[in-house]
């Protein structure tokens, strides 16, 4: 369960991930991967959300960017998001978030924004092109660095993980935070102020040919795309040398050993090196790679496709972390409206409350398929126990029948249902749950 804010040694760290393509084995690696493992580590709290705000900038397709929040909304589950321990939220679900963009953009020199890197980088492609400077440029890119300050000092991050063509970013964030503080804070510090936390020791796996892996130099490995196949197919075409089998190969600075090493032990990457230095064929190298990444990706592709297959239970999801987020949310910004002046007339000293969608957390029942490729069901209390699981379906749709009945029926579904309690709860806790899922619906 998420820590309490309060406590003085809390790190709040936030990722945002922007919606406009497909998740590959780099993004994996360098950035999915790592990131799940930090969000379980004692003192941190997480933030994790879809930027689709900042999508629109790039991308004007809305089916493009309506499948890839899916898509990557489900990578994140599947791969072992922890939606108890970390908030997960689409940002367009945050209302008070542009909102304060437009707050913190009224306080935001045009000096400045002249100045940030990927306006810059469009400006000089123009001139460079003998186009109007800014030709092409909409505001949306030429106002980026707000948004992203917004999306940090909402939730008054400690530490945001970027690479280093973003630390200007952040840098301007702690401008505007500074500024905002200084003209309206009256000696309070409604912002934190964030630091940027350049990963430089996060793997970034080369593509198939070498370079660093990218769809848009049609050199990347499918993460779940096209099943085992989609994989094997790939990794088929990783670029090697022309020595034959039975030759000695070096493997310093091959693009497959490179590859190999992100999914494996110390062990076996020396043991992969002997075999290359002894001999062993591309081919079969290539095999082993094949195993070794789809013998840890294989479940996560498996909960993926469940995911996908019920898109219903992702938005369940998302909303649960947007209420979340709100919650924090809410209160700040109607601070700051009152820092700024935007106060009601008959409470002028009273913050305003939290919006009533913002109720206390619900227990949720949560669906999702196995290894053994059975689909089972479990019901968590509001604080994320576990209360109850199901045995398994041979169908993803004989569990979702199940778990409508126990919402519609409550309690009385109970008898002959294909579950067990948990560990410690008692019958009583179970039937308070669901009752508070009745109770909820009949809203």
């Amino acid at each position: 369960m998420t820590q309490s804010t309060n406590s003085p040694a809390l790190q709040r760290v936030l990722t945002g991930i922007t919606t406009t393509g497909t998740l590959h084995l780099g993004n994996y690696v360098g950035a999915v991967r790592p990131a799940i493992a930090a969000s379980q580590e004692a003192g941190v709290e997480s933030f994790f959300f879809m930027a689709d705000y900042h999508a629109l900038i790039k991308c004007d397709d809305p089916e493009r960017i309506n499948r890839s929040r899916l898509e990557i909304a489900a990578v994140w589950l599947a791969a072992g998001l922890d939606t108890s321990r970390v908030t997960f939220y689409r940002q367009s679900d945050i209302p008070e978030i542009p909102e304060l963009t437009w707050l913190l953009t009224c306080v935001t020199s045009k000096g400045q924004m002249n100045r940030a890197h990927a306006y810059k980088g469009a400006v000089d492609a123009n001139v460079a092109a003998g186009e109007d400077p800014d030709a092409g440029i909409t505001m949306g890119l030429y106002s980026y660095p707000i948004l992203m300050a917004a999306d940090i000092l909402m939730f008054n991050a400690h530490r945001v993980p970027v690479g280093r063509d973003q630390v200007q970013h952040i840098e301007m964030a702690r401008d505007v935070a500074q500024r905002f503080n200084h003209l309206f804070g009256q000696g309070k510090e409604f912002f934190v102020l964030p630091e940027a936390n350049v990963e430089e020791d996060v793997a970034l796996l080369p593509g198939l040919d070498g370079r660093k892996m990218s769809k848009s130099y049609d050199n990347s490995i499918p993460l779940f795309e096209g099943g085992a196949k989609g994989l094997k197919d790939a990794i088929a075409h990783i670029v090697t040398d022309s020595k034959l089998p039975g030759e000695a190969k070096d493997p310093e600075g091959q693009t497959l050993v490179t590859i190999y090493d992100a999914f494996a032990t110390p062990a076996q990457r020396e043991q992969f090196r002997v075999e290359l230095r002894a001999g062993l064929a591309w081919g079969e190298a290539k095999q082993q790679l094949f195993e070794l990444i789809d013998a840890e990706i294989a479940p996560l592709r498996s909960r993926y496709e469940a995911l996908m297959a019920q898109p219903e239970l992702i938005e369940a999801t998302l909303q649960e972390g947007a209420a979340k987020a709100r919650a924090i949310a809410a209160p700040l910004l109607a601070e700051l409206r009152q820092a700024v002046g935007l106060r009601n007339f008959s409470a002028p000293a009273v913050v305003a409350a939290p919006v009533k969608s913002l109720k206390v957390a619900l227990p949720v029942f949560k669906q999702f398929r196995e290894s053994d490729g059975q689909f089972y069901f479990k019901l968590n209390a509001a604080d994320g126990s576990p209360l109850l699981q199901s045995a398994g379906f041979a169908g993803g749709r004989d569990a979702g029948q199940w778990v409508a009945r126990l919402k519609r029926e409550g309690a009385a579904a109970l008898t002959g249902a294909p579950v067990h309690l948990a560990a410690g709860v008692a019958h009583q806790q179970v039937a308070e749950a669901l009752k508070a899922l009745q109770a909820a619906e009949a809203e």
